[in-house]
């Protein structure tokens, strides 16, 4: 008769545990947290960093930028400047789309690089999303 008592006391016992642990703990469901597509978009746009080999009528433009985390996923897109049918420049085109997933938020470089046909000695602008981007531009004559 005892051990019934015993074991019927520790089992109110472990059933008294585990509904005051599972009573207990924040549940995902609970969280005022926004997902990550809500997030507010930087209000400044990252400074770019680039190098222009130019070799054979091909500029490589290669580069790196800034972006608010490591899994940020950047596409670029080389297009010529026209001015009428004579080549004045080279548009950047760089493409950061916000992370739709969970990553940490810690800005990192993440690489480009892209390839045009071009004169040589072109000035290049970027954009990043559609604005203006600061840049630090080296060249390579090779």
């Amino acid at each position: 008769m005892s051990s019934s008592r015993l074991l019927a006391s520790a089992g109110i016992v472990a059933i008294v545990i585990i509904i005051g642990f599972a009573l207990s703990i924040p549940h995902a469901r609970d969280g005022t947290i926004p997902p990550s597509s809500s997030r507010a978009p930087a209000t400044t746009t990252p400074i770019v960093t680039l190098l222009d080999a130019y070799r054979r009528g091909v500029h490589t433009i290669s580069g790196s930028v800034i972006a608010p985390d490591p899994c940020t996923l950047v596409t670029a897109t080389a297009t010529p400047m026209l001015s009428g049918t004579t080549t004045i420049g080279i548009a950047l085109a760089l493409t950061m789309p916000a992370d739709q997933g969970i990553c940490l938020e810690l800005p990192s470089p993440i690489t480009f690089s892209t390839h045009i046909a071009a004169p040589r000695g072109l000035p290049i602008s970027v954009s990043v999303n559609g604005a203006t981007a600061s840049t630090s531009t080296s060249s390579n004559p090779s």
